[in-house]
């Protein structure tokens, strides 16, 4: 028998979530200042309770809004706890595995979810960002991926820096996107752990949807092939990576988005490439959707 389904959520920080069915919608604009791109630990206590107490007891996939919230997955992932052990797997072209000392941001995330001793592991799939790159080596966590708690899934990326220093258990390097997908699909075939999904759409190459960070080289039907390939065993899922603009007033924010080379939202665009987000969105929902009903 089917599982009834269940609703999705958007944590609304920053409005560029487009009207999804069904969905409840936790009015979060107050908090966007201070949760958007990084905060400290103590904040995200304080934005997570305000969020505990508005989340219905059982939903569906909850949508986060631009990828500057990410971070936000860890306290989703913690909520999956007694579902555990699990495995995560998370789209995304940048590891979110790297230093950041002043709390959590969107690029560090992973390693305080690699920490839980109920996440099993950890597969970051579609990574062509340089973050990986043996000149960026210094700024990843490495002990997740010594410990075998991570790994990294990269397309068109040279890491074979990673051998070097003993860590080539932990990256899957690939030529293309189909090689990543069929090299996946053997190992969860293999694997009876349920699994936490994360998208970032920054996975995505810009053709498909536009977001606030540097793409991949990912299609949507790549998405989609995994997800399908996930039918039954999904205990969560979260979706991130809309576009939106935002100027921070925190001089911090502000330079650290310009090292990352953040780009420019191009305001005659923005509606547009919104419009093409939220379709992909619908999609993306009737497919997870589909696998949790199995």
């Amino acid at each position: 028998m089917d599982k009834p389904l269940q609703a999705p959520v958007v944590l609304d920080f920053d409005r560029s979530v487009g009207a999804l069915p069904g969905a409840t919608v936790i009015d979060l604009t107050n908090w966007q200042e201070a949760i958007r791109f990084g905060c400290s630990l103590h904040r995200l206590r304080e934005v997570r309770a305000v969020i505990e107490r508005a989340l219905p007891a059982e939903h569906g996939t909850v949508f986060l809004g631009s990828g500057d919230y990410h971070h936000l997955t860890w306290p989703l992932v913690e909520r999956c706890a007694a579902r555990g052990p699990f495995e995560v797997v998370v789209f995304d072209n940048h590891p979110d595995n790297m230093r950041f000392p002043f709390g959590v941001h969107c690029g560090s995330w992973v390693r305080r979810v690699a920490l839980l001793p109920f996440v099993a592991r950890v597969h970051v799939l579609g990574i062509s960002s340089a973050d990986v790159s043996a000149a960026h080596a210094w700024e990843n966590y490495l002990a997740p991926l010594r410990r075998g708690k991570l790994s990294y899934w990269t397309v068109g990326v040279d890491t074979r820096w990673s051998a070097r220093i003993g860590l080539a258990h932990a990256f899957k390097s690939f030529d293309s996107p189909a090689a990543l997908l069929t090299r996946f699909a053997e190992e969860q075939r293999a694997s009876t752990l349920p699994v936490y999904l994360s998208i970032d759409k920054d996975v995505l190459s810009p053709e498909v949807a536009r977001t606030n960070w540097d793409q991949g080289r990912l299609s949507d039907t790549d998405i989609v092939t995994v997800i399908d390939g996930l039918a039954g065993k999904l205990v969560g899922s979260d979706i991130t990576g809309e576009i939106s603009a935002y100027r921070y007033r925190a001089w911090w924010k502000r330079k650290l988005s310009a090292l990352d080379d953040q780009p420019e939202i191009d305001a005659a665009q923005l509606a547009t490439w919104q419009a093409q987000q939220h379709a992909l969105n619908l999609r993306l929902l009737d497919r997870i959707e589909r696998a949790g009903k199995r």
